[in-house]
C-alpha cells in the first residue's frame, strides 16, 4: 500500500458533494469507475486519478446529467471525430428524455384532470374514480367508456367558473416551509404557465422578499427589458406606490425573445442606458438573455446597485448561464432555473410582490396618467 493510496471512506470525504461509499460501489457496478486495487486485507485502494474521475462524475450529476450520459461523456477522447459522435449520442439521449417527459406530462395531465376538480365537481369525480377501477380498456367499448367518463367531467365546466385556489391546494407540493408571500408568488407563477412542475425551478434569495417590499414601498424605479413585459405589469398598483416604469429596449415593434436579443446586441445605447438605472431599482428581465448577462457584468464591476433582479429570460444556453451568474452575485434575486421563463412569468413575479403590498384601488385614475404620458 502506497502512502498516497486512499480508502473508500477517505475517497468520499475528499471528493465531497454528498458522495457515499455505497454510491462509489454502485459506480463500480455500472462501469463508471474502474475497479480499484486491493490491499492485503482486501480493502479497496484509490488513487488521485480516481479522485479526479469521481469529482467529474459528481459535478456532472449535480448539473442534471444522468449516469448513462456521464459514462458516454467521460469515455470519449478529446478528438474531433469522437466529439461529433458524442454530440450525436447526446442528441439521441436528449430525444429519449424528451419522449419520457412527454409521456410523464400526459400522465400528469390525466391526474390533474382528476385532482384539480373543485367541490362542485366532487360528486361526478367520485363516480369517475369508481368507474375507472372497473374499466375494461381491452375492448373498443371500453375505450369509448373512458371517453364518456371524461366527457361527464368536462360537462361540469359549464355550470360554474373555475376555482383556481382549490385546484392548487390539491396539486402544489408542500410549501409550508415558505413564507405566505412566497407561497402566493409561486402559486401565481404556476397559474401564469399552467405547469405545476415549475415550482421546483423557482429560486429566490433569502432576502428577495424583504428587499422587494422595501424598494417598492419607497417608490423605486422599475426597469424592464421590453415593452411587452411593461404592458403586463400591474400599473394600477404601481402608480399608487409611486413606482415609475422604464423600458430598456424601448422599441414597440420588438415583441419576441429573438428580436429583443438581437436588438440589445446591436444597439449600444441600450447597454449604456442599463448602466444608468437608479440605485435601489427593481430590474425585470423576461426575454433577452443578453440583458441579464449585461446586468451581471455591471454588478460585478459595481456599476449598478439594484434592490432586486427578477430574471426570467428565455433561451437554451445563454439564459441558463446568465441565471447561474446572477445567483452568484450576492444580490437579492428571483429567477426560474434553466430554460424556463418569459415575459408573462417575469411580470407575474413583480405583480405578485406588488399585490402583497397594496390592495388594487377601486378606480382608474392611473389611466389619466398614462394618457398624459403618451401625449408628452
Amino acid at each position: 500500500m502506497n502512502s498516497s493510496d486512499l480508502t473508500i471512506k477517505q475517497l468520499t470525504h475528499l471528493v465531497g458533494g454528498g458522495l457515499t461509499p455505497r454510491m462509489v460501489r454502485h459506480y463500480h457496478q455500472l462501469g463508471l469507475l474502474p475497479q480499484p486495487v486491493r490491499s492485503p486485507s482486501n480493502y479497496r485502494l484509490y488513487t488521485q486519478k480516481d479522485v479526479l474521475r469521481l469529482q467529474r462524475i459528481v459535478a456532472l450529476k449535480q448539473q442534471g446529467f444522468q449516469l448513462n450520459h456521464i459514462r458516454n461523456i467521460l469515455e470519449v477522447e478529446p478528438e474531433a471525430d469522437t466529439t461529433v459522435n458524442l454530440m450525436g449520442q447526446l442528441q439521441q439521449q436528449y430525444r429519449a428524455v424528451m419522449q419520457q417527459i412527454s409521456q410523464l406530462r400526459q400522465t400528469a395531465s390525466a391526474l390533474e384532470g382528476l385532482l384539480g376538480r373543485d367541490r362542485h365537481c366532487q360528486i361526478i369525480q367520485a363516480e369517475v374514480l369508481a368507474q375507472l377501477k372497473l374499466l375494461d380498456v381491452e375492448t373498443q367499448a371500453g375505450l369509448g367508456g373512458l371517453e364518456n367518463l371524461w366527457s361527464g367531467l368536462d360537462a361540469e365546466i359549464h355550470t360554474h367558473s373555475e376555482a383556481f385556489s382549490e385546484s392548487l391546494q390539491r396539486l402544489l407540493p408542500d410549501l409550508s416551509h415558505r413564507s405566505e408571500i412566497e407561497q402566493h408568488l409561486i402559486s401565481q407563477l404556476v397559474l401564469a404557465c399552467g405547469d405545476v412542475s415549475l415550482v421546483s425551478f423557482v429560486k429566490l434569495s433569502r432576502d428577495a422578499i424583504a428587499a422587494s417590499r422595501e424598494a417598492l414601498s419607497a417608490s423605486c424605479q422599475i426597469v424592464v427589458d421590453t415593452q411587452t413585459v411593461a404592458a403586463a405589469l400591474d400599473q394600477t398598483r404601481l402608480l399608487h406606490l409611486g413606482c415609475h416604469i422604464e423600458t430598456l429596449i424601448d422599441n414597440p415593434h420588438i415583441t419576441t425573445a429573438t428580436e429583443a436579443e438581437l436588438a440589445f446586441w446591436q444597439h449600444r445605447e441600450w447597454r449604456s442606458k442599463l448602466q444608468q438605472v437608479n440605485q435601489g431599482c427593481v430590474l425585470v428581465v423576461g426575454y433577452a438573455p443578453s440583458v441579464l448577462v449585461e446586468i451581471c457584468e455591471a454588478l460585478t464591476n459595481q456599476k449598478i446597485q439594484p434592490a432586486l433582479v427578477i430574471a426570467m429570460p428565455i433561451g437554451f444556453s445563454h439564459a441558463p448561464a446568465a441565471k447561474r451568474q446572477l445567483m452568484q452575485q450576492g444580490i437579492p434575486f428571483i429567477t426560474v432555473e434553466g430554460t424556463l421563463g418569459g415575459g408573462a412569468l417575469a411580470a407575474t413575479a413583480l405583480n405578485a410582490l406588488v399585490e402583497s403590498l397594496i390592495d388594487k384601488p377601486d378606480c382608474h385614475c392611473y389611466l389619466k396618467n398614462l394618457v398624459d404620458s403618451l401625449e408628452c
